[in-house]
């Protein structure tokens, strides 16, 4: 399978995941709105979150994908197979002694993650209560990690790409259940942190039945310590911080968004608005790069690994750039439509918007992130990365620091989106100083077209905001008429300039469309 196609199947199903999250967070949004009670679920399912993306997505990933392909490929598939069973026993048990101790000394972390909550007694323990039921949820994503990278080093991308549907039927119906039976907002935050929970062992029941029908499933063996096992937990360390900088930043912001109100709410609900785009393009392209450069350099093909960076980078931009641009130009106008009802009002729109702005000058950063670590992966090199993580997170926490006491939340999001081009630009110098990576001219010239496309999706999109204004503001169905009417013209203005420019070609198009296994 092509990457661009293999990318469009995980960018299908995650889009599809993405689109039941919007439902999941409109009626968030309408029965907890930014009070207290959200402040709260957002802070306490952040924390198993990160540690997902950084020990069970992150880290592992970056380090096992390389490992478990070259086994495969230089050893064959039962050494391969002995690799990830041995890695399974390894992770599952170090992920439960690590989930016990963080639940058991919650309290002592949480005043360092909500330090801001701690004058409100009552909220700083309902996040404390939310944090212990949800932090479980760390265990079955490990695992479903495992089997996830398993599978997308044998190519399977679709399974992976479809576990988190679960999540967000869970939450929907944590949340139905909670309207039915009419209670409390508190109790509403409850059903939601356990929703959480019982989603991640029907992800990981997804995963296991996924590899039964491909036949690679993996009992509980240990096969021992042997020198691959050690390399993997010699990659694992560095790549914990590198694979989820996003993370690490975006719990940056929480941390320091805990001491305004409502601030940790705004960010969460700005953050789930740039994540769509992010998991749809640079998760999905990064899913699928990883195990295609570590094939490539395990056979030594470095031209091959080189053109499909190049390809994967104009492939991600080409998605990316049109909706960076819109959630920068009419952040407002996309708001109001999706989050505004009950307890939900204007001003949480406003602010919320103000965020998404800033966020939105970083995402191509952020997805470039996620298409370039890849290539130090592949080459079994984390430690770079991490180097480079570090800056990034040491520039988010220094202008977060500066930027809050004088213009508040939207200060952490510009904060946010600086950290990402820092990294970004310091992957780019090293990928191309090592002869990793460099855009030829035809890859230069069509993503200045891209570019020049986005002038006249920006101008589409000014032109309908000011058209419909007054039905913008209305709320309810007149601005969600406005916003559909908004995401097509614009969009196709987008589509039509950059066939004509010949950006991308029609069958470029198609081609990532047709979509297999």
């Amino acid at each position: 399978m092509s990457l661009l196609r293999s990318a469009s199947v995980v960018g299908f199903f995650t889009l599809l995941s993405r689109i039941l999250g919007f439902v999941r967070d409109v009626l968030t949004a309408a029965v907890l709105g930014a009070g207290w009670v959200n402040d709260a679920f957002v802070v306490a399912q952040r924390f198993p979150n990160l540690f997902r993306s950084l020990f069970a997505e992150g880290a592992f990933s970056a380090a096992f994908v390389p490992l478990f392909s070259k086994a495969h490929a230089v050893e064959g598939p039962e050494a391969a197979r002995r690799f990830a069973m041995t890695a399974q026993v390894l992770l599952a048990s170090v992920l439960l002694v690590f989930s016990i101790a963080v639940v058991i000394w919650m309290p002592l972390l949480m005043g360092g993650v909500a330090a801001g909550f701690q004058d409100d007694a009552t909220k700083f323990a309902f996040t404390i209560e939310l944090a212990r039921i949800t932090f479980p949820y760390l265990l079955f994503m490990g695992l479903c990690a495992l089997y996830a990278g398993v599978l997308t080093a044998m190519g399977r991308f679709a399974a992976p790409a479809a576990a988190p549907i679960l999540l967000n039927i869970m939450l929907i119906g944590a949340l139905v259940a909670a309207h039915i039976a009419d209670v409390d907002q508190a109790t509403t935050g409850r059903f939601l942190a356990w929703a959480l929970v019982v989603s991640g062992g029907l992800q990981l029941l997804w995963m296991i039945a996924a590899a039964k029908r491909a036949k690679i499933l993996l009992p509980f063996r240990f096969y021992g310590i042997t020198p691959r096992v050690k390399q993997f937990f010699a990659l694992t360390v560095p790549g914990a911080m590198s694979a989820g900088v996003t993370q690490i930043n975006v719990l940056v912001g929480t941390i320091i968004a805990t001491h305004q109100a409502s601030a940790a709410s705004y960010l969460y609900y700005a953050d789930r608005l740039y994540q769509l785009p992010l998991g749809v393009v640079g998760i999905a392209v990064g899913m699928v790069l990883l195990p295609a450069l570590s094939q490539r350099f395990a056979h030594n093909d470095d031209v091959g690994a080189r053109m499909a960076l190049n390809r994967a980078v104009e492939f991600a931009m080409f998605l990316t750039l049109p909706c960076a641009v819109a959630l920068y130009v009419v952040p407002l106008e996309i708001i109001v439509p999706l989050f505004e009802r009950g307890a939900f009002d204007r001003t949480a729109s406003y602010e919320t918007a103000r965020a998404l702005s800033f966020f939105a000058m970083g995402l191509p950063a952020y997805v470039l992130i996620k298409v370039l670590t890849p290539a130090y992966f592949a080459r079994e090199d984390t430690k770079t990365p991490l180097i480079y993580a570090s800056c990034s997170v040491a520039t988010n926490i220094i202008g977060s620091l500066i930027l809050f006491p004088l213009i508040g939340h939207v200060g952490i999001a510009m904060a946010t989106a600086l950290a990402a081009w820092v990294n970004v630009s310091l992957l780019i110098w090293t990928l191309k100083r090592r002869g990793d990576f460099g855009l030829d001219a035809d890859s230069k010239v069509r993503l200045v077209r891209m570019a020049l496309s986005c002038v006249g999706l920006m101008a589409m999109a000014l032109l309908v905001s000011s058209m419909l204004a007054k039905h913008f503001d209305a709320g309810g169905l007149p601005s969600v008429i406005s916003i559909a009417v908004l995401v097509v013209l614009s969009g196709g203005v987008y589509l039509v300039l950059t066939i004509s420019l010949k950006a991308i070609t029609p069958q470029q198009i198609l081609g990532a469309l047709r979509r297999r296994g």
